[in-house]
């Protein structure tokens, strides 16, 4: 029995919180905000909506479960199922699934209640970008062998590949693990021509393929992709792309890869599209993707939230390195801990393969609204989570510039970066260069970029014939 996927975007109801006898007919993605949310009014509507669905049971067999995938609702959703409410997920970028087998009739209704209302407890609250309300990525229908590969573990995709280069990358160690639900005696992964076959214990599955003529992923000059397989007796699969590539940062030579300095110069990309709201395509994605690579772009900081997965493997197909983090920003919630770290849970986890990704952003600008001790706590569990979920890569924040750049909070990751808006704010554009350049001097050893700079993406900044001194933002 294998792995059936179903896309489920169509027949959907919508009704506002507050007119919930006017239900519509809506096709995902949704926003409810894709109007009132982008006239810089910051009056858009934000509350609780439901999104309705009348479905019959697929078929499946009494081996076999049914399970959702939503991609992404925001902020927070509460799943039910023929009265039954089956799950609550708080956090409106990740992935998560939900099991229908229990409540699962002949004929049924969901309900998915959305709520991107005000809290202390769900990031984010603060920043200057609208908070979208909706189920605005794609949902997909899963029928799975009762043994499958786990779809319960915070939206992972089940398989994590690890890829460990020699010193002079000709060969490396492909580490594969896998994790399973029900039954199963062992897992078949395959790379390539080669296929082995590792022992189900505990759950989990793992194996090491050996990789002679690496072909590395190199950036936007050669991205190249490799493709791991596993499966089940059950009939269950999954597969994942992936690179082998290595990264480090150094202060002196700034980002090296694959045993060489390369030069980081790109922008930070918003998930929102005038007209539409947050509720893209994959043609806006595509067109996103385009604008970075023609204005020549070899990074992009997908700020400030996990982004669509669709969009992360653009980058791992057009080399485009990227920085990747969770909506910790502008205000510290002590509430809001336990938020913090499930949602970098799901961000790491859902995104490990991808080799475009290099750093995991802690949070940006959060002493933006004062700074505590509840807050740097804060910040050195989810540093620890980093490192305990993912030894591979580094973690870093964006810090506001008002923050002293001597703060022990600036230390606290492995690298670290300024938002900096001399020229535009205050000051003058060379002052950016004077800031690095004492910054340096007093911490040689430190690694510092600059993460956001100049005169943001507002429309009402921009102009074909920009006057001397106008930047666009970073």
């Amino acid at each position: 029995m294998m792995r059936k996927q179903i896309l489920w975007n169509s027949d959907w109801l919508f009704a506002r919180g507050d007119t919930p006898e006017k239900a519509t007919p809506v096709t995902l993605p949704h926003t409810w905000n894709a109007k009132d949310g982008q006239d810089g009014g910051n009056d858009y509507y934000r509350g609780t909506c439901l999104y309705t669905k009348a479905f019959a049971a697929p078929a499946h067999s009494d081996s076999e479960e049914v399970w959702l995938e939503f991609e992404g609702v925001a902020m927070t959703a509460v799943v039910t199922l023929n009265g039954h409410e089956l799950t609550r997920h708080e956090g409106g970028y990740a992935t998560f699934r939900v099991n229908l087998t229990p409540a699962l009739a002949a004929q049924n209704t969901l309900t998915v209640a959305v709520d991107n209302g005000k809290n202390r407890t769900v990031y984010l609250q603060k920043a200057d970008f609208t908070f979208y309300g909706g189920i605005y990525r794609p949902v997909h229908l899963l029928v799975v062998p009762k043994a499958h590969f786990a779809l319960d573990y915070h939206g992972a995709p089940g398989l994590r590949i690890t890829p460990v280069l020699s010193a002079d990358l000709k060969t490396a160690e492909i580490h594969a693990e896998a994790w399973v639900t029900g039954t199963a005696q062992s897992v078949q992964f395959t790379l390539g021509e080669e296929t082995l076959s590792a022992p189900v214990t505990d759950g989990k599955a793992e194996g090491t393929f050996k990789l002679e003529n690496v072909h590395l992923w190199d950036g936007v000059n050669d991205p190249y992709l490799y493709k791991m397989q596993a499966t089940l007796d059950s009939g269950d699969a999954v597969e994942a792309n992936f690179g082998c590539r290595t990264i480090a940062f150094d202060a002196e030579k700034g980002f090296i890869l694959n045993g060489r300095p390369y030069r980081l110069c790109g922008a930070a990309r918003h998930q929102d599209r005038q007209g539409l709201g947050n509720a893209l395509t994959e043609k806006e994605h595509d067109e996103d993707m385009a604008l970075l690579r023609e204005m020549g772009a070899n990074t992009v900081r997908l700020a400030h939230y996990q982004h669509a997965q669709y969009f992360y493997d653009l980058c791992d197909k057009y080399g485009l390195v990227a920085w990747a983090e969770i909506p910790y920003i502008t205000e510290h919630m002590p509430e809001g801990r336990a938020n913090t770290l499930s949602q970098m849970t799901e961000l790491v986890v859902q995104n490990y393969n991808h080799p475009s990704i290099v750093c995991w952003g802690l949070s940006n600008e959060i002493t933006g609204s004062g700074k505590t001790e509840d807050l740097v706590e804060n910040h050195k569990l989810l540093n620890d989570l980093c490192h305990k979920l993912d030894a591979t890569r580094p973690t870093t924040m964006a810090h506001i510039f008002m923050l002293d750049a001597n703060d022990p909070l600036v230390f606290l990751p492995d690298i670290r970066s300024y938002n900096l808006y001399y020229g535009w704010y205050v000051g003058e554009w060379d002052q950016n260069d004077a800031w690095f350049d004492e910054f340096h001097k007093n911490h040689p050893d430190a690694v510092i970029g600059l993460s956001e700079y100049g005169a943001d993406a507002n429309p009402a900044y921009q102009s074909a014939k920009p006057a001397k001194g106008d930047w666009s933002e970073g």
